[in-house]
C-alpha cells in the first residue's frame, strides 16, 4: 500500500492524553496495527525548556511552544488569533497541537469526580446526568492514578476502593501556613497531583521547579508524551504533522478513513477497522463539522446538530493577594491545596459547585511592572519588589458550569494557511456561574483577612481555565446527545470519542483524570469487540 494510503486495525487522531492512552492500551493488550494521527510536530522537552529560558512574558504559557502554520493554535496574547470569538464572553483558550498535547504544560491537579457530579439532573433539578453511574468508572480511574502516576492522600468520605500510586507531596511553607491561618473556618486539602512524590515509571521525583506551567524541565510531572513513546515501542505508528480535515464514511455510515493534510498539502487517506478521535472539544466538533457528504449533510454524527453545542468551561475568579508576613512563594509545585467543601450539596440546586485554590507561583514581571507604573525606581524599587515577592500569591476558583445548547462550537468563514477552516465560538457565562462567584468573592475577602491581608487585588471578571467540555455531549439517546456511554457515536459504530468533549457535566474540578479515565474505557470496549 502507498504512503498516501494507509491502514490500520486502529486509527487514533490526536496523540494527548485521551489519544496516548487508547494507543498504548490497545498496543499493550497485543493490537499491533495502530495508527497514532497527530497535526502538530513532535518536539524535544529540552527545546521546550530552551524556549521557556528565553521568553519574553513568563506568564504566557503557550510562548515556549512555536505555533505551526499548518497546525495553528489559540494564543490568548492575542485577541484576534485562531479561533472566531463571536459570544457575550470570550472563551479565550488555549491549548497546544503538537505530539503530547496540552498535558506538556497543565498544573497536574488530577481529581476523579464524586458519584453525585453523574446525577446533576436527578439530585438537583439542573443540568444533565450521565448515561452512567461512578462504579462504572472506578476501575478505570485507579487504572489511570497508576498509568499517570498520581500522587495524593485519601481524602475523608472519599469512595474510592484503593489509595493512590504515591504518598502526597509535602506542602511548601507558604501552603502549610494557609492552612493553619484557615483551620478555624476552611478545611485546606492536598490536591491529587501527577507529579511524583517518589521516582516512578522511570521519572524523577518533583524538586520544585514552580514552571510545571509551561513546562516542567525535569519530566517529574506527567505528559502524555511519556504513553505516545510507550506506544511507539510497541509498535504503535505515530504520524505527526498529519492535519485531519474530513471523515469518510460508506453507504451505511460506518467510518472507513480519514483523510489528512500535510504541511506542503499532500493529502493522504488512512483507513481502520475503528477509529477513535482523541482532540479537544474545539478540534473535534471542526472535524465533524467539516466532514460533510450527501450521507451526512451537517457533518459526521451529527444529524440533530448537536455536534459542537453544550461548550463548557470552569469560569474562574481569580485574585493576588500580598500578606503582612513573607510566605515565600515561588517553590514548589505550581498549585498543592485547595478548599473543596463547596464542590457538592444542595447549594447546586441554585448555583455552581466550586473549588477554591492557591497558587506557589509569583509573576514577577506583573509584579515589576505594576511597581514600575506606580513610580518606584532604583533602590526603593529594588526593595520594594523584595518584600512583595515573598508575600504575593495567588487565590483562584473553578466554577462549575451547565450545559447550554447556545454556547457552541461551528465553522467560521476563514480559513488556516493549508485551507481548513478555522473554528468559531459563541459563548457566555450564565446566572448560574455568576450567582457562585458573588459567593466566591465574598470568602475570598473573608480569607484574605484570615490570612491577614495587607493588599488584595479586585476581581476584572470571570477568566477561562482552559478545561474545554462539552460539544460532543454524552447521553442515553440519539435524540439528545452525540456519544451513548461507552464514547460510541449514535451514528457511527466504529467511531469513539476521546476527549472532555463528551462530559455531560463539568463539576468543578479539573477534567483530565475523567478524560484518562473514559479513554482507557473506550480502549476496553474497542479491545473487546477486535478480539471478539
Amino acid at each position: 500500500m502507498s504512503d498516501d494510503q494507509l491502514s490500520a486495525d486502529v486509527v487514533v487522531v490526536g496523540s494527548g492524553v485521551a489519544g496516548s492512552l487508547v494507543a498504548y492500551e490497545l498496543s499493550r493488550k497485543g493490537i499491533k496495527n495502530i495508527i497514532l494521527l497527530e497535526a502538530g510536530p513532535k518536539i524535544a522537552r529540552q527545546t521546550i525548556v530552551n524556549n521557556f529560558y528565553k521568553s519574553i512574558d513568563s506568564s504566557n504559557y503557550m510562548e515556549p511552544y512555536e505555533m505551526a502554520k499548518h497546525a495553528p493554535h489559540p494564543d490568548p496574547s492575542k485577541p484576534e488569533g485562531y479561533i472566531i470569538e463571536k459570544g457575550m464572553n470570550r472563551y479565550n483558550t488555549q491549548y497546544i497541537r503538537a505530539v503530547g498535547g496540552t498535558t506538556w504544560h497543565w498544573a497536574g491537579c488530577t481529581w476523579r469526580l464524586v458519584p453525585n457530579d453523574f446525577k446533576l439532573k436527578s439530585l438537583y433539578g439542573v443540568g444533565r446526568d450521565w448515561p452512567l453511574e461512578y462504579n462504572e468508572l472506578e476501575p478505570f480511574y485507579e487504572t489511570m492514578e497508576k498509568e499517570l502516576g498520581v500522587s495524593g492522600e485519601l481524602p475523608l468520605g472519599s469512595p474510592r476502593k484503593s489509595p493512590y500510586p504515591m504518598k502526597g507531596l509535602a506542602f511548601t511553607y507558604m501552603d502549610s501556613y494557609i492552612e493553619k491561618k484557615l483551620a478555624p473556618k476552611y478545611k485546606v486539602v492536598l490536591e491529587p497531583l501527577a507529579k511524583n512524590s517518589v521516582e516512578y515509571d522511570s521519572r524523577p521525583p518533583c524538586c520544585g521547579n514552580n514552571n510545571c506551567m509551561p513546562v516542567c524541565p525535569i519530566g517529574a510531572q506527567y505528559s502524555a508524551i511519556v504513553h505516545v513513546e510507550k506506544a511507539e515501542k510497541n509498535g504503535v505508528r505515530l504520524m505527526e504533522n498529519s492535519v485531519a480535515y474530513f471523515i469518510e464514511t460508506d453507504s451505511n455510515n460506518k467510518v472507513i478513513a480519514i483523510h489528512v493534510k500535510t504541511p506542503t498539502g499532500q493529502k493522504k487517506i488512512v483507513k481502520g477497522k475503528y477509529f477513535v478521535l482523541a482532540a479537544n472539544g474545539i478540534e473535534i466538533p471542526k472535524l465533524l463539522l467539516l466532514s460533510k457528504s450527501e450521507k451526512n449533510p451537517r457533518g459526521i454524527a451529527n444529524k440533530n446538530d448537536l455536534v459542537g453545542r453544550f461548550l463548557m468551561d470552569h469560569p474562574g475568579l481569580n485574585r493576588t493577594i500580598t500578606l503582612k508576613e513573607p510566605i515565600y512563594g515561588g517553590r514548589g509545585p505550581v498549585e498543592l491545596s485547595a478548599i473543596l467543601e463547596f464542590r457538592d450539596g444542595n447549594l447546586r440546586k441554585t448555583m455552581a459547585s466550586k473549588k477554591i485554590h492557591f497558587g506557589t507561583q509569583v509573576n514577577y514581571k506583573q509584579l515589576s511592572d505594576s511597581l514600575i507604573e506606580q513610580g518606584y525606581s532604583g533602590d526603593e524599587l529594588k526593595e520594594k519588589f523584595k518584600y512583595k515577592a515573598i508575600r504575593t500569591f495567588g487565590i483562584g476558583s473553578f466554577h462549575e458550569q451547565l450545559p447550554d445548547s447556545n454556547n457552541r462550537v461551528t465553522l467560521s468563514d476563514r480559513s488556516d494557511a493549508i485551507g481548513i477552516k478555522r473554528p468559531q465560538i459563541q459563548y457566555s457565562i450564565e446566572d448560574y456561574v455568576k450567582k457562585s462567584g458573588s459567593d466566591t468573592i465574598a470568602k475570598m475577602d473573608e480569607i484574605a483577612k484570615m490570612l491577614g491581608a495587607d493588599e488584595i487585588t479586585k476581581t476584572k471578571g470571570f477568566d477561562p481555565n482552559n478545561h474545554i467540555m462539552g460539544t460532543t455531549i454524552m447521553g442515553s439517546s440519539e435524540r439528545d446527545s452525540v456519544v451513548d456511554k461507552y464514547c460510541r457515536t449514535h451514528e457511527n459504530k466504529n467511531l469513539f470519542i476521546a476527549s472532555s468533549s463528551v462530559m455531560p457535566s463539568s463539576a468543578c474540578v479539573n477534567p483530565t483524570g475523567t478524560i484518562a479515565a473514559l479513554s482507557l474505557r473506550i480502549a476496553d470496549s474497542i479491545y473487546k469487540e477486535l478480539v471478539k
